[in-house]
């Protein structure tokens, strides 16, 4: 297929607001298709590559920039090839290797060939080809029922291997697709719910457990082999030799966890996420880093053990099989409220242990692999601040035409100025879109591309899970998992809180404030 044919579909199906036209817009481009272009055709339709990372950085981009082609000439296969070389580059000379390569692709590439890759390499390509749309595409095309797609995709970690072997051998391939040792599937995740009270009238007979702020894991074992994935899938066994230990003296020959992996401190106290991502980084320093920050694998879920696949089964058989094969002090602390006051008690001693709440889990539920649902609600104590809105961004897919993406600041009363801690689009109803949006453009000041700079006087209530550090913004903080409360037309800029007082917050997270 012509690289064209994608990026002018691409375009179109951005352009649309409706999710039918969508899929069938996405259904056409699939039945066009090679077997051997449909990983890439899913790849950069997710607004990904098939390689993952490039290694390739905005220096790099702009050394390489080059006057388009005239025409288009690129196949679909050339474009992945190239991010193959990208991606297979080490050594003395790397940079200016991967220079060469990204300037050799762009100079074949005509200006929206170029504009698509360079977006697609960054992850900024907001097509509205969202996984979910993807996945009924690929139903569509292939004449196969979306929940059978859906099923295989959860259970085989990617949508892509899916699409292939649906587009290609029809359903009875897929069908066949099934749990194995070693081939991880995408995680459970959970919706939210603003109290226990409202988590278990809605679940009905539930457990409760710790909500840990680690890093989920994935833990298969097959014989003495033992293998650790991220929530994403990665493989990282090398950074965490903890759990391969802790999990290869479990009396099961085969087995599927899921569990968090995080950092204590010496009474116990779990440090930040940020700390715990610490042990993830270069594998050289794991040796140094296990005797400085060593980490504890604490497990919630068992899919898989010699030969028995779970995600079917209740929550209940699911537990009582972890309960027999994971030793109490690394199991998530759990319990089966009586009452609502117990509940209670169990939500503020997560709190009080230095967790982020709890997760309420229907005890009758299956493991619903990669999907967010009812069946899990987790419960957390969000702090918020009043900030300050400084730009915006227009909304892409369902959003279009609106005001989204806000760019928050907080008070700097030494400078008389707003120093920036992040940005987000979550928590917004329909009603606050368009009320911001009229009012921001009231507000606006000047534009570059797709932001719009406003007067710095809509502050909006902000709840965010915790500060850490980010060398993105010139305060060197940022807000994680920042949304949007409500806004405060009530409230003047000069009533925003202060960088000191979120300084003051991160420091009561256990961190020294770096000016």
């Amino acid at each position: 297929m012509r690289f064209i044919e994608l990026v002018e579909q691409s375009r179109s199906v951005g352009k649309s607001s409706g999710r039918l036209d969508k899929i069938s817009q996405l259904a056409s481009l699939l039945t066009r298709l090679e077997p051997v272009e449909i990983d890439t055709a899913i790849a950069f339709l997710s607004g990904s590559t098939r390689q993952g990372r490039l290694g390739v950085g905005m220096a790099a981009i702009r050394e390489a920039r080059t006057a388009p082609a005239a025409s288009p000439t690129l196949e679909l296969r050339d474009v992945d090839a190239a991010f193959e070389r990208l991606a297979g580059v080490s050594g003395s000379g790397a940079g200016q290797l991967r220079a060469q390569t990204l300037r050799d692709l762009l100079a074949k590439a005509t200006a929206p060939e170029q504009d698509f890759i360079q977006r697609l390499m960054f992850g900024e390509l907001r097509q509205g080809a969202l996984e979910g749309v993807l996945l009924e595409a690929v139903a569509r095309a292939s004449g196969l029922p979306a929940a059978r797609i859906r099923r295989a995709a959860m259970i085989s970690g990617s949508l892509a291997p899916v699409a292939r072997a649906a587009l290609v051998d029809g359903g009875e391939a897929i069908d066949g697709m099934a749990l194995r040792v070693m081939h991880p599937v995408q995680p459970m995740l959970a919706d939210s719910a603003p109290d226990v009270d409202d988590a278990l009238n809605d679940l009905g007979e539930a457990s409760l457990e710790y909500k840990l702020d680690g890093a989920r894991i994935q833990v298969h074992k097959a014989g003495e082999i033992i293998k650790v994935f991220s929530r994403n899938l990665r493989d990282v066994t090398p950074a965490v030799p903890e759990v391969v230990e802790a999990v290869s003296a479990f009396a099961a020959r085969d087995l599927v966890l899921d569990g968090e992996v995080i950092a204590l401190r010496p009474d116990g106290r779990p440090h930040p996420f940020q700390i715990t991502m610490r042990r993830f980084g270069r594998k050289l320093e794991v040796d140094t880093l296990r005797g400085t920050l060593p980490v504890t694998p604490f497990f919630f879920d068992c899919l898989y053990v010699d030969g028995d696949i779970l995600l079917d089964e209740p929550l209940s058989r699911r537990a009582e099989v972890m309960n027999a094969v994971v030793q109490p002090m690394l199991r998530v602390p759990t319990i089966v409220p009586a009452t609502r006051a117990a509940a209670a008690a169990f939500f503020e001693r997560a709190l009080a242990d230095g967790h982020e709440g709890v997760m309420a889990k229907a005890l009758g539920g299956g493991y619903a692999a990669g999907r967010r649902g009812q069946a899990w609600l987790k419960i957390k104590r969000a702090r918020t601040l009043d900030l300050v809105i400084l730009a915006v961004e227009w909304g892409s897919g369902r959003r279009r035409g609106t005001l989204s993406n806000l760019h928050l600041g907080a008070r700097d009363p030494q400078r008389n100025a707003f120093v920036m801690l992040g940005k987000t689009f979550k928590g917004l109803t329909d009603e606050m879109l368009a009320w911001q949006t009229a009012r921001l453009l009231e507000l606006e000041v000047a534009r570059d591309r797709h932001i719009v700079h406003v007067r710095p006087e809509l502050v909006v209530e902000v709840a965010f899970n915790e500060i850490q550090e980010s060398p993105q913004y010139p305060g060197g903080l940022a807000l994680r998992f920042a949304r949007v409360k409500r806004h405060r037309p009530d409230k003047r800029a000069a009533d925003a809180d202060t960088i000191d007082t979120v300084r003051a917050l991160y420091s009561e997270q256990g961190f020294e404030v770096r000016e």
